[in-house]
C-alpha cells in the first residue's frame, strides 16, 4: 500500500488557513490547472493486506485521500460535484480502473466505475454521494474544507456524511484490483450528486437514465448503519439499515389582508400561521410499534443492564401501556422518532419588511412516516389539527413508499462474520433509520440494499453528522477501511 496518496486537492473554494498545529491536504492539483496530475506513490502492496501494520499503511493512505477529497468544497446548493467526480475519477485511473462521468446538468456529476469480476455471481454496488451539507463555519474550531489532521481526527465537512464512507469503499475498490483478488462478482462504485436535497440529478436520475448499468446488482451498500461505541470507544452493537422512514415534506400556506404595519389586520396571516403551526407542535401522533422496531429494542434489551427499561425494550408494545415506560421511550429522540410518525417545524416565511403585513404566510414542515402508514390519512389528519380553511397544508413534492431489505442473505451473513472477527459474541441489528437514504432507488429495482456504516461512533462524535466539528479519528478511519474490505471481500472473491 502507498504511504503517499496519488493525488491531492489544492484548490479549495472558500477554504482558509487550517489552525496552527493542523497537517493540511497534500497538494495534488499541481499549477494552475484544475486537472488533477498524479502523484507517484511512495509504496504500493500488491497484495491482499494481511497484518495490522499493513492495514495502517492503508489507513495512512486512506487518511490522505480523505483530507483532499474534504478539501473539494460540494455545499449542496449548488453541489459541484463535477469537481469531486473529476478527483475520483483520477484517483482510480491511477490504478487502472476505468469510469464514466454523467453530467445532466452544468457542474452537476455522478460517476461510475466497474471493476470486473468472473460473472458466475450478480454485482455488488458500493454507493455513495458526493454532495455535503451547509456549515457555519464561526462554530467550527477548523476551517469545514481544510481537511486538517489534528487531535489525532481528520476534520472537515463530509467527513462522517460521507466522504469518510466513500473512502472506505475507494480503498476497498483499490485493494482488490492492486491485489488483483479473482472476483466471483463485479464490483460497480456509484459516486452520485443531490443526496442531500432529496431528489435532483442523483442516485434517483441514475437509476432512471441508466438502469442498464445497475439493475443487474443483487446487492448494494451505502451510508445508513451504524456502530455505536461508548466513550471508553467500546463497541455496544453493530447496526446494519435495512429499512428507513418515508419522508413526507409539506409546505403550510395562510393567507390574509395585507397592510401597513402600524395598522394592524384581523386577518393578519402570519398571526393565522402561527396559530396554526402551534396547533401543529403541540400535537402528538400516535405511537405505533412496528414489527421491525419491536424486534430491533428487542435485541437493545439484551446489552440493557437496568432491569426495568430492560423489560420495557424487551416488550415494547407491552411498555407502551405504562405511563412511566411511554416517558422513557418518548423522552429519548431517536426511540420516539421510531414509534411514530413525526413533525418539526423547520422554516418559516412572512414579509420581508418590519413595517408591511404579508398577504401570505408560509412555514415548511418535514414530516416522516413509519412504514406502512398511508400519506393522505396523515394529511387528512393534519387539516383536522389545523383546523383553519384559511391555512392550506400541501406535499412539497411526491413521496415514496418506505423499502425494506431482507437480513437472510448472503451480504448479511458477511456483516455478521466481520463484526464478530472484529468484536466477539457482538450484538448486530437492525436500527430502521429515521431520515432516509438513497438506498429505496435500488431497492425498488429488487436489489438488496443495506446501510453499513464503518466507524465506531461515541455520542459526542456522531453528533458531527450535519453538525460542527465534523471528523473522523485516524483509527477509526482505519479499523473502518479493513472492516469494509473485509465484508466486501467475502461475498466478491472467488
Amino acid at each position: 500500500m502507498r504511504v503517499m496518496s496519488l493525488l491531492a486537492l489544492v484548490v479549495c473554494i472558500g477554504c482558509t488557513r487550517p489552525p496552527r498545529g493542523a497537517v493540511p491536504p497534500q497538494p495534488g492539483l499541481i499549477g494552475p490547472s484544475s486537472r488533477p496530475v498524479l502523484v507517484p506513490p511512495a509504496e504500493v502492496i500488491r497484495e491482499v493486506p494481511r497484518t495490522d501494520a499493513q492495514w495502517r499503511v492503508v489507513g495512512r493512505e486512506a487518511a490522505g485521500l480523505l483530507s483532499q477529497y474534504i478539501a473539494i468544497n460540494t455545499t449542496n446548493p449548488p453541489g459541484n460535484e463535477l469537481q469531486s467526480a473529476t478527483w475520483l475519477k483520477a484517483v482510480l485511473a491511477g490504478e487502472g480502473i476505468e469510469s464514466q462521468i454523467f453530467e445532466p446538468r452544468p457542474g452537476k456529476a455522478n460517476l461510475y466505475a466497474r471493476l470486473r469480476g468472473d460473472g458466475s455471481t450478480r454485482p455488488l454496488i458500493l454507493l455513495n454521494h458526493m454532495d455535503v451539507v451547509l456549515t457555519s463555519p464561526e462554530y467550527w474550531k477548523v476551517d469545514p474544507f481544510s481537511g486538517a489532521q489534528q487531535d489525532g481526527y481528520i476534520w472537515g465537512r463530509g467527513a462522517l456524511d460521507m466522504k469518510g464512507e466513500a473512502v472506505t469503499q475507494l480503498m476497498t475498490l483499490l485493494t482488490l484490483k492492486r491485489a488483483a483478488v479473482p472476483l466471483k462478482r463485479d464490483v460497480i462504485f456509484l459516486a452520485t450528486a443531490d443526496e442531500e436535497i432529496g431528489g435532483g440529478v442523483g442516485a434517483g436520475w441514475f437509476v432512471e437514465n441508466h438502469p442498464e448499468l445497475v439493475q443487474d446488482a443483487e446487492f448494494l451498500l451505502n451510508e445508513g448503519g451504524i456502530i455505536r461505541a461508548d466513550r471508553t470507544g467500546r463497541i455496544e452493537y453493530y447496526g446494519v439499515g435495512t429499512t428507513e422512514k418515508s419522508p413526507f415534506w409539506l409546505d403550510v400556506t395562510a393567507r390574509g389582508t395585507a397592510g401597513h404595519g402600524s395598522r394592524p389586520t384581523p386577518d393578519n396571516p402570519v398571526h393565522r400561521l402561527v396559530r396554526a403551526l402551534n396547533r401543529v407542535a403541540a400535537y402528538q401522533t400516535p405511537l405505533v410499534p412496528t414489527p421491525v422496531v419491536e424486534r430491533y429494542l428487542r435485541d437493545l434489551s439484551t446489552i440493557e443492564t437496568d432491569p426495568t427499561r430492560r423489560a420495557w425494550l424487551a416488550d415494547v408494545r407491552a411498555a407502551l401501556r405504562d405511563s412511566a415506560a411511554v416517558r422513557f421511550l418518548t423522552g429519548d429522540l431517536t426511540y420516539n422518532a421510531l414509534l411514530r410518525n413525526t413533525i418539526s417545524i423547520t422554516g418559516l416565511a412572512g414579509s420581508d419588511k418590519t413595517n408591511v403585513i404579508p398577504p401570505v404566510a408560509r412555514a415548511a414542515l418535514d414530516v416522516r412516516l413509519l412504514p406502512g402508514q398511508d400519506p393522505r390519512a396523515f394529511l387528512s389528519d393534519l387539516v383536522r389539527v389545523v383546523d383553519d380553511s384559511g391555512v392550506a397544508i400541501t406535499p412539497q413534492g411526491p413521496n415514496w413508499a418506505a423499502t425494506q431489505s431482507p437480513t437472510d442473505t448472503e451480504l448479511f451473513r458477511a456483516i455478521v462474520a466481520a463484526a464478530r472477527q472484529r468484536t466477539p459474541d457482538a450484538l448486530v441489528t437492525t436500527p430502521p433509520l429515521t431520515g432516509f437514504t438513497d438506498s429505496h432507488y435500488f431497492r425498488r429495482l429488487g436489489i438488496v440494499s443495506y446501510g453499513l456504516s464503518p466507524f465506531p461512533l461515541n455520542q459526542a462524535e456522531s453528533r458531527g453528522v450535519h453538525g460542527n466539528d465534523e471528523r473522523v479519528s485516524l483509527e477509526n478511519l482505519t479499523f473502518g477501511v479493513h472492516f469494509v474490505y473485509d465484508v466486501v471481500s467475502r461475498v466478491v472473491a472467488k
